[in-house]
């Protein structure tokens, strides 16, 4: 009995964490020196508030939110194009620092795109360009929450203009939120998560 009871505590307490992905651009030439400090704060309130970083295991504005994850001590999953490792590092160059796990999907950048939204619960849209655009359309499409950084990049008016223009604002409204500040996003996106997980697990039963 004090086996089952044993049991039973340990199975309350290992629920999965909350994933969210942190999208944006691998070269950030075009970004701003801003765009490193908000990448990195990301990082550090996704850990420091017990969430689970998930990023496209790349450079740029990603790498830097997943370095703030670590250095505040949280847990870093990446999604690759590549099949293997050797292949991340030596076809992709891409990094392997700052991450505990990598899933090496073998699917290009536009597969490892829908595989890198469909696991997390919710998506951060950062300094970035086609590819972040791509991911942001996945999640829309798959309406998730998604929270949208603004800053001097301009990627945050390349999307309101394509909310704006798709005619489907209204599918997402209190899904889509926008902020400057990192703890601010990260906390009003965890509001929003909780609130569109709760919805879901009510249509389920």
């Amino acid at each position: 009995m004090q086996e089952m009871n044993a049991a039973d505590g340990i199975e309350k307490k290992h629920f999965p964490k909350v994933k969210i992905c942190i999208s944006g651009a691998a070269d950030t030439t075009y970004c701003g020196d801003s765009s490193f400090v908000v990448a990195e704060g990301l990082g550090r309130e996704i850990a420091e508030h017990g969430a689970v970083l998930v990023d496209g295991a790349t450079t740029g504005f990603p790498f830097w939110a997943a370095k703030g994850a670590k250095l505040a001590g949280g847990i870093v999953v990446g999604i690759s194009p590549a099949s293997t490792e050797k292949e991340h590092i030596e076809v992709y160059k891409l990094p392997i620092a700052y991450h505990d796990l990598i899933i090496y999907t073998g699917a290009g950048y536009s597969g490892r795109n829908l595989l890198l939204t469909r696991t997390a619960d919710a998506v951060i849209e950062g300094c970035g360009r086609m590819g972040t655009i791509n991911e942001f359309t996945i999640a829309f499409e798959d309406r998730k929450p998604i929270g949208i950084m603004e800053g001097e990049w301009g990627t945050d008016e390349v999307i309101k203009m394509l909310i704006e223009k798709s005619h489907r604002a209204e599918e997402m409204a209190g899904k889509i939120i926008y902020a400057k500040d990192p703890k601010e996003m990260v906390e009003n996106l965890l509001v929003v998560i909780e609130k569109y997980k709760a919805d879901s697990e009510r249509r389920v039963l």
